[in-house]
């Protein structure tokens, strides 16, 4: 397929406002495989990536077919002591809605089927009107849904959490895979394909027009100096008015100097995070019962279980995911929220690049909780072979989220705001870096 009237990204995106540190630069003409990089925090301000709509909707639509073939098919089998048992891609999902853990379900549902599904459809909805010389409907809420969905989607952690739970139970059955588990295995391969090509410039040059340049801005200065402040979504550089909000010029989303009261925010994620952490360490996360023994077992239990097993590099997976990220997190932006009310923060690159860390490790805390859903769903063999979920797994799946929820509502930007910024100019950063 061949766009009949390409949208084009203008030779130069003129100016842009850091979203991490808040620095306006000068983004210069790329070429397809380059991106330009802000000067002071080295984030990423623009990319190009070549024929963005045609690989888009290839990796798209190749997913939703390898998602559609993974669906009716047995994903794994089980067999141990003469029973076997086939499951299927939703059975964990529908297993813990039988047992009345209806949240828990729905999170497994959503995160590894129903958002994806959503994300990809979307994405050739939206970069089909190129193609096919249409205009999308709606595509400016679209394409801000496009943005927010990309953090919850956890596909790749889900396989993660498949090969551990086949670990954990390989010495107690025979395990088979299914049609489907390699079909899904294509299926989270293509959609990290299909996240990795899109270029979000050159559809917001489709669905809202080019970035048109504020004049006055003014590059090496912040935009908290300059009353400005660049869209999380499209990326557009807008003026704010003098209660320092207002809408993107090119997506109509809402914009603000800041985020809204972020510090309390996080503050209030983490310290319910923090309770519901006690919990989720305590209460058993799954129940084993084999010959009418049941074993309950915590996450620490688990992993104590396999380190004697001789599992030790699973064993030391699921410490570091489930035990060592979560505490880590917390205590990150719980002394990132700290230091943010110093008047003169010190060595803020240090501090964005922890807190980056933060953002990038924090949902693969995941896979603790897709693991307990898969050994639920799987090991079902009566009094011979039994798994049960604990409550202590919902607390678990709850401190994830809202640390997840806490990373994202906490502003990067406060790390680098500096009371001087209204009078001092960071003109040694003019223009961003560039690399292919």
């Amino acid at each position: 397929m061949t766009a009949s009237s390409p949208p084009s990204v203008p030779s130069s995106l003129h100016v842009r406002a850091c979203l991490e540190c808040d620095l306006i630069s000068e983004v210069p003409r790329l070429s397809p495989g380059e991106a330009a990089h802000c000067p002071r925090c080295h984030h990423v301000l623009a990319q190009r990536h070549n024929k963005p709509a045609t690989h888009v909707v290839a990796y798209a639509l190749s997913a939703l077919i390898a998602l559609g073939l993974a669906l009716p098919f047995t994903f794994i089998s089980f067999e141990a002591r003469g029973v076997k048992r086939d499951m299927g891609l939703s059975e964990a999902a529908n297993t813990l809605l039988q047992q009345h853990y209806e949240a828990l379900s729905f999170l497994i549902w959503w995160g590894i089927i129903i958002l994806p599904a959503i994300y990809l459809s979307v994405s050739i909805y939206l970069h089909l009107g190129p193609l096919w010389n249409y205009t999308p409907v709606a595509r400016r809420g679209f394409g801000r849904l496009l943005k927010r969905m990309e953090p919850w989607m956890m596909a790749d952690v889900f396989l993660i959490g498949v090969l551990v739970s086949m670990v954990k139970i390989l010495a107690l059955a025979e395990i088979g895979f299914g049609v489907s588990f390699w079909a899904y295995s294509a299926f989270v391969i293509l959609v990290l394909k299909t996240t990795r090509v899109m270029d979000h410039d050159w559809l917001w040059t489709f669905i809202g027009g080019p970035d048109r340049p504020l004049r006055h801005a003014r590059a090496g200065r912040t935009g908290r100096q300059q009353n400005m402040t660049g869209c999380p979504v499209c990326y557009t550089l807008n003026e704010l008015d003098s209660d320092q909000r207002g809408h993107c010029r090119r997506c109509s989303g809402a914009l603000r100097l800041r985020k809204y009261r972020s510090l309390q925010t996080t503050l209030a994620l983490l310290v319910t995070s923090i309770i519901l952490y006690i919990p989720a360490m305590t209460l058993p996360i799954m129940t084993v019962t084999t010959l009418g023994d049941s074993s309950p077992q915590t996450v620490i239990a688990g992993v104590m279980h396999l380190w004697g097993s001789g599992d030790w590099p699973i064993a030391l997976i699921i410490f570091v995911a489930s035990v060592v990220i979560p505490i880590a997190k917390i205590l990150a932006l719980g002394w990132l929220s700290w230091k943010v009310w110093r008047p003169y923060p010190s060595r803020p690159l240090l501090r964005h690049r922890l807190y980056s860390m933060t953002e990038l490790i924090g949902r693969w805390s995941m896979i603790d909780v897709f693991v307990v859903a898969l050994l639920v769903a799987l090991v079902r063999l009566g009094s011979v072979m039994s798994v049960y979920p604990g409550l202590g797994v919902i607390a678990f799946a709850g401190v994830v989220i809202l640390t997840m929820l806490a990373a994202i509502c906490f502003d990067p930007r406060l790390l680098w705001d500096n009371p001087r910024d209204q009078q001092d100019s960071v003109n040694e950063f003019v223009a961003p870096t560039s690399t292919s």
